[in-house]
C-alpha cells in the first residue's frame, strides 16, 4: 500500500513528569505508520522544561519578577480599599492581589535563591540525567535546585505554579469559563511565551491534521493554549485526544465556543483503532460523519459519531518512538510505559472508574515478548512500566518464565491485586525474570471499609503475600487512602496502624484522600455506601463529582490525615524512597542497589557526611 500523502502530526503537550515519553503518542504514531499513513510526533512535555530550566531563562525569570512587582505596587494603590471585603473585589482584581502578595513575599524571604539557583541549575540537570543520578546526596541536592528553579520560573506567572507532575493554581476551577480565562490571560499563563517562540517549529512541518493528547487535569491549560494559538495560525485540522476531555464529552457537546476556538473535534475513548479512520477521514477516503468515537463541530453544530469496537492488543503494532530523543528526558535511562492488558480483570472495586472507556483484553504472552524485544532492539530500552490497571498471577507465571527462557535481561515493574494465588515461586520467579517493584492496592486496614470496596481478595492472606514479596526480593509499594464513605476515625486508624506495624513488608506506600469519579461504580447505588445525596457538578468539566455521606467530618479527615503523617514519620523515619519522589526513578535504584539497600538507607546520616 503506497503512503498516503496528507501530514498528520501527533503532540503531547506540557505538563507531565518529563521522566519518559507518555504511552499515548508513540502508540498512536505505531497504529499509523503500520498503516502507511504520513505521520511525525513532538513531546513538547520535555521540550518545555529543557528550554525553561537553564541559567539564561532563569535569570530572565528574575528580572520579570522584580520589574512585575514594582508594576503591581501601583496597581493596588487604585485597587485596594479598606473598606472592601474580599469577595467586593472582581476576579482579576483578585488574582492581582494575590500576585502582588505572593511574589513580594517570596522576593523578602528568598531572594538569596536567586544567587545560586541560576548558576547550579545546569548541572543539577546533568547529575539526574546522568550516572551521578544513582548519588543519593547528589541527586536530592539536584532534584532541590530543580525545585527552585521552577519556584522561580513560575513566580512572573503566579498564581500558576510548576512542578514536575502538576500546575497548581487556587484560582483554577473546571468549568469552561474559567479555563478560557487562564488560557486568554497572558499575565498568568506561563505556556504562551514558549509556544509563541517555537510553534513556527510546528507550523513548518505543513500538517493537516494536528492531534493534541490531553490525559491530566495539569494539561488543561498548557494543551488549550496549544490549540488556541494553532487555531489562529493554520488550517489544519485540530483534533484533542487522550483521556481527560473523553471523560466529559456530554458536557463538551453543550459548549460551541469550546470548538471555535480550541479544536476542530475531540476524539473519545481508545484511539488506536480509530485513529486509522481519523487518518481515513484526513485523506479524503471519508466523510467526517464516519469516523468513529468522535466529537466535532460541522456549522456550528456539535454532534457525536458512534463509538467503535475496540480493537485487540495483539491487532496493535508496536509503539514508535522514531520521532524521540531518548536522551532529552530527566533520567539517566528511559523507563518505558508498556502495555499487556487494557482495562482490569476484575473490575468490580467500587470506588474505581479507571477502565471507564475501556473493554478488558490481555496481550499474547509471546507478542508481549516479541514488543519488548523490538524495544529492546531497535531503541536499546530495557527497563519497562506496566501501565496495565493489575497483571494477574497467571499472566505474571506465564511472563516471567518466557522472560527466563529467551534471556530478555531486562527489569520491569507493575501494578497487581494482592490475589491468594500469588505464591512464593511465582514471585520469586517474577523476580529472577526482572520483576523489582509491584503496586499493589492494598487500600485499608479496616475489614468493613474493604467489603464495602469490593476488593474481591482474601483480607487474611494479603500479608502472606507482602511477605513472600519482599523475601523474593521485590519492592513492596502500597496505595491507601482515606476518606471512602461509611469510614470512621476508628476505621482509619486501623489504616494507619497497619502502614506501621508492617514497615518491613512495605517498603514504601502512596496515600491518598477519597474522591468519586464521575463513572465509579459506587455511584449507581449510593444508598449502599452511606452515600445521602449525590451533587450535580458545580464545575462541569471537573472528573469528580461531591457527594454527602456517613463518615468522618473535615475535621476528623484533618486530623487523621496529619496522625498518619506524625507515626509514620517515626516509623518509616527519613526513607530515601520519599525523596526519590516519582515511581521511574525509584524503580531505577531498586533496580540498581536492590530493595533492601534503598530501604535501609540513612539519607539523614549520608546528608551529614
Amino acid at each position: 500500500m503506497e503512503t498516503q500523502n496528507k501530514k498528520m502530526l501527533l503532540i503531547f503537550p506540557p505538563q507531565w513528569t518529563p521522566i519518559s515519553p507518555h504511552f499515548a503518542i508513540p502508540s498512536l504514531v505505531g497504529q499509523l505508520k503500520a498503516n502507511n499513513f504520513n505521520v511525525s510526533a513532538i513531546d513538547l512535555n520535555i521540550d518545555f522544561y529543557n528550554k525553561i530550566l537553564n541559567k539564561e531563562y532563569i535569570l530572565n525569570s528574575i528580572k520579570q519578577s522584580k520589574t512585575l512587582l514594582e508594576f503591581l505596587k501601583f496597581e493596588m494603590k487604585n485597587i485596594i480599599k479598606p473598606q472592601k471585603q474580599v469577595n467586593d473585589y472582581t476576579f482579576s482584581e483578585q488574582i492581582s492581589i494575590f500576585r502582588y502578595n505572593k511574589i513580594k513575599n517570596y522576593l523578602l524571604n528568598n531572594a538569596n535563591y536567586f544567587e545560586f539557583i541560576p548558576n547550579e541549575i545546569e548541572l543539577a540537570i546533568k547529575f539526574i540525567k546522568s550516572e551521578e543520578f544513582y548519588n543519593p546526596v547528589k541527586f536530592i541536592k539536584s532534584l532541590n535546585i530543580i525545585d527552585k528553579a521552577l519556584e522561580i520560573i513560575s513566580l512572573p506567572y503566579t498564581p500558576n505554579q510548576i512542578n514536575f507532575n502538576s500546575l497548581q493554581n487556587p484560582f483554577f476551577k473546571f468549568n469552561f469559563e474559567n479555563i478560557k480565562y487562564f488560557v486568554l490571560d497572558k499575565t498568568t499563563n506561563l505556556f504562551m511565551d514558549y509556544y509563541e517562540n517555537i510553534i513556527e517549529t510546528i507550523l513548518n512541518k505543513n500538517a493537516d491534521f494536528i492531534a493534541i493528547s490531553l490525559n491530566s487535569s495539569s494539561q488543561i491549560i498548557p494543551g488549550l493554549t496549544l490549540t488556541y494559538l494553532l487555531k489562529q495560525k493554520t488550517n489544519a485540522h485540530i483534533n484533542i485526544g487522550g483521556n481527560f476531555f473523553g471523560r466529559i464529552a456530554d458536557d463538551l457537546k453543550k459548549h460551541t465556543e469550546f470548538f471555535k476556538i480550541f479544536a476542530d473535534s475531540v476524539s473519545i475513548e481508545e484511539g488506536e483503532g480509530p485513529i486509522t479512520e481519523v487518518a481515513k477521514f484526513v485523506n479524503g477516503i471519508i466523510p467526517i460523519e464516519d469516523v468513529p468515537n468522535f466529537l466535532y463541530i460541522k456549522n456550528d453544530k456539535i454532534y457525536k459519531n458512534s463509538n467503535m469496537i475496540p480493537i485487540k492488543l495483539n491487532d496493535m503494532a508496536p509503539m514508535n518512538l522514531d520521532d524521540y530523543d531518548l536522551k532529552s528526558y530527566f533520567s539517566p535511562k528511559i523507563v518505558l510505559p508498556f502495555q499487556s492488558s487494557r482495562g482490569c480483570y476484575w473490575g468490580k472495586c467500587s470506588f474505581c472508574d479507571q477502565d471507564f472507556g475501556q473493554n478488558f483484553n490481555v496481550k499474547d504472552i509471546n507478542h508481549t515478548i516479541s514488543e519488548m524485544s523490538e524495544y529492546k532492539n531497535k531503541y536499546s530500552i530495557t527497563d519497562f512500566e506496566f501501565i496495565d490497571e493489575s497483571v494477574s498471577p497467571t499472566y505474571m507465571n506465564e511472563l516471567s518464565e518466557k522472560l527466563i527462557k529467551n534471556n530478555m535481561e531486562i527489569k520491569y515493574f507493575c501494578d497487581a491485586r494482592l490475589e491468594s494465588t500469588f505464591t512464593k515461586d511465582i514471585l520469586k520467579k517474577a523476580y529472577d525474570s526482572g520483576l523489582r517493584i509491584i503496586m499493589w492496592g492494598l487500600e485499608s486496614g479496616s475489614e468493613s471499609v474493604m467489603n464495602l470496596i469490593n476488593k474481591g481478595i482474601d483480607l487474611n492472606k494479603r500479608f502472606l503475600i507482602l511477605t513472600d514479596s519482599k523475601n523474593a526480593g521485590i519492592w513492596n509499594f502500597a496505595f491507601v487512602f482515606f476518606g471512602f464513605p461509611t469510614e470512621t476515625k476508628e476505621d482509619a486508624q486501623l489504616t494507619i496502624k497497619m502502614l506501621v506495624e508492617n514497615k518491613d513488608i512495605i517498603h514504601s506506600y502512596g496515600r491518598s484522600v477519597f474522591t468519586m469519579g464521575r463513572h465509579a461504580k459506587l455511584a449507581q447505588d449510593p444508598s449502599k455506601y452511606g452515600i445521602s445525596k449525590i451533587y450535580p457538578a458545580e464545575e462541569e468539566f471537573s472528573p469528580n463529582i461531591n457527594f454527602d455521606c456517613i463518615g468522618m467530618n473535615k475535621q476528623e479527615m484533618k486530623e487523621i490525615l496529619e496522625k498518619c503523617k506524625k507515626e509514620c514519620a517515626i516509623s518509616y523515619k527519613n526513607p530515601l524512597w520519599m525523596y526519590l519522589r516519582y515511581r521511574e526513578w525509584l524503580f531505577l535504584y531498586v533496580s540498581k542497589y536492590g530493595s533492601d539497600w534503598v530501604s535501609k538507607y540513612d539519607i539523614v546520616n549520608e546528608w551529614g557526611k
